[in-house]
């Protein structure tokens, strides 16, 4: 399990299998529901095929990280319209069907044009995204009662994703 650092290099080489990468910013409370989820998979044993990376906000830092997965599944906070703790679950390839779901991102590059770019340099993985809407963007560090109570359920959905994939 992997927590990433700005001097870390990551290449396809070293990358396992199945990755879950969390985003977020952990200064703006709910915007860093991925980084907090990442964080709690990665107290839990998991099967060695399956790294756990905190991405943060490292936007193109993370085109290796990418292009060396097989399988992605990525957490973050997702602007969809729902009610603040609404969770999304969708496949990359869907975007194109419905552009306007993946709107949000204060990332220097959203995760979601790192995932187009793989595309266009070398290979796209099989990607899942999960998001959840935020409730609130204000600075904080601790995610706002409304989004902590969806952690377990996000963790019930990447554990059934990792099943899936095995």
């Amino acid at each position: 399990m992997t927590k990433l650092n700005k001097s870390d290099t990551f290449t396809p080489h070293n990358q396992k299998k199945i990755v879950v990468l969390g985003v977020g910013n952990l200064l703006l409370s709910d915007e860093g529901i991925g980084v907090h989820v990442v964080n709690k998979l990665m107290e839990m044993a998991l099967p060695p095929e399956v790294e756990v990376i905190e991405g943060g906000i490292y936007g193109l830092g993370l085109m290796n990280v990418v292009m060396g997965a097989e399988r992605l599944i990525v957490i973050d906070a997702v602007r969809g319209g729902g009610p603040p703790g609404s969770i999304y679950q969708f496949n990359i390839e869907e975007l194109t069907t419905y552009p306007d779901v993946y709107k949000m991102s204060v990332h220097e590059i959203s995760i979601l044009e790192v995932i187009r770019l793989s595309g266009l340099v070398g290979r796209t993985p099989k990607t899942t995204v999960i998001g959840v809407e935020p409730k609130s963007l204000e600075t904080g560090m601790e995610l706002s009662p409304e989004i902590q109570a969806k952690v377990p359920r996000i963790i019930e959905l990447i554990l059934d994703e990792l099943k899936h994939s095995a």
